[in-house]
């Protein structure tokens, strides 16, 4: 006789027997194995016929293992997801609160410097004292430990003095401009500092992609449109602003190539040390230029504000704010692309020019506000640019070391 051993389940015309519960353990686990015919001995020998699982089930327990091993596993992605977004979260309200504090201490230093500088009208003094409370404000930090003083040596002094020069010329020429014109104006000539840095840049060896020279070109249409129809120019406030820029740019440049081998100086230690190297270098000229004037300065500026405490305030913001905002901006740049950095700088340009006109409630021509416009979109044109240049430049030093 033929010997048939079939499973219940692949036959539902059998009548399906008794079974306890120990025996479907066994049931359950020889479902994988294959169903053979076995024939007794004297019948002719027919290769074996195998009658395999239904893939339908087979599918359905690879499904249910997928879903317990996914269901096992989930608890654990859900909380690494959850962790991701609430780290990307609070790194983006950082950022965010570090933008808003750079754009707001910049407004305010725009503000209180121009106030000051309306009733006592010697930036030479004033530039001097803006160093003097950043230079106070960093020996705090380093004297009771809340930031990491750095190492000082020879070589680092050395090296700083170029830096530190030019730093001091491109401030006291902005606040030289900012006492003789508009707040709004020496911002819209400072937006052209990308002009000179392109300049510069390729007499000492640098090669620019066409796209970053056209980027220049908007630049230099806008500032002179807005120098043109500007109600308030003066020529002093020009060539302060210009001048401006090529102390800034000669100081980033000179940074480079002289501070390369002082890495580990971050940079709001180095904008400290600056800092104190350039009061150094003001302050004595300022005393020159115009220090016998302050005196009679003083009682003027008394006399106009009304009251003594009231210009004291003044002149303490301005310095405050001026080194926060710095302090602020080299925050930024060590959290964020220098792409971003640059966009920023320039949406930041665009709200301290609103912010002081509305302030000071200066006339703008129609002609004016288009010529600011345009420059500043150049710059914004100019930092897309070489961010593409530096990117390229970082493949090609890439594809070098591969």
């Amino acid at each position: 006789m033929i010997s048939l051993n079939l499973s219940p389940s692949l036959n539902p015309g059998l009548t399906r027997p008794r079974q306890n519960p120990t025996r479907l353990s066994s049931l359950h686990s020889a479902a994988d194995k294959p169903f053979n015919f076995k024939y007794p001995l004297g019948l002719p020998q027919i290769p074996s016929l195998q009658i395999r699982q239904s893939p339908f089930l087979s599918i359905t327990k690879r499904s249910r293992s997928v879903a317990t091993a996914a269901s096992a596993a989930n608890p654990d992605s859900e909380e690494e997801a959850a962790a991701a977004a609430a780290t990307k979260k609070a790194k983006n309200l950082q950022l965010a609160i570090v933008f808003g504090l750079w754009y707001f201490q910049n407004i305010v230093f725009n503000i209180f410097n121009k106030k000051a500088l309306n009733v006592f009208p010697y930036p030479w003094l004033l530039a001097s004292f803006q160093l003097f409370a950043g230079s106070v404000w960093m020996l705090i930090l380093w004297s009771f430990k809340l930031y990491p003083c750095p190492k000082i040596s020879k070589p680092f002094i050395v090296a700083l003095l170029g830096p530190a020069l030019f730093h001091t010329i491109g401030h006291i020429s902005a606040c030289v401009s900012f006492s003789k014109v508009a707040v709004s104006f020496t911002h819209v000539i400072k937006s052209a500092e990308p002009v000179f840095s392109v300049i510069f840049s390729s007499f000492l060896g640098d090669t620019y992609p066409l796209a970053v020279w056209l980027s220049i070109l908007p630049i230099v249409m806008g500032c002179s449109l807005a120098a043109v129809t500007e109600v308030s120019f003066n020529l002093g406030g020009l060539s302060g602003a210009m001048i401006s820029n090529v102390g800034f740019v000669l100081r980033n440049i000179y940074s480079k190539r002289s501070l390369q081998s002082f890495k580990e100086i971050d940079g709001l230690n180095l904008y400290g040390c600056i800092s104190i190297l350039a009061l150094v270098y003001l302050f004595p000229v300022a005393v020159f230029v115009e220090g016998g004037q302050w005196v009679q300065g003083y009682h003027k500026a008394i006399a106009s504000v009304g009251k003594p405490s009231t210009f004291y305030i003044w002149v303490l913001l301005s310095g405050v704010f001026y080194h926060l905002y710095n302090q602020s901006s080299y925050q930024a740049l060590d959290e964020i692309s220098p792409l971003t950095f640059s966009v920023g700088n320039t949406m930041k340009r665009v709200v301290v020019i609103v912010s002081t006109v509305l302030v000071f409630r200066n006339p703008v021509r129609p002609l004016n506000a288009l010529g600011s416009a345009i420059a500043i979109f150049g710059t914004f044109l100019y930092s897309q640019a070489t961010a593409k240049k530096k990117k390229i430049v970082a493949g090609d030093d890439d594809d070098k070391k591969n």
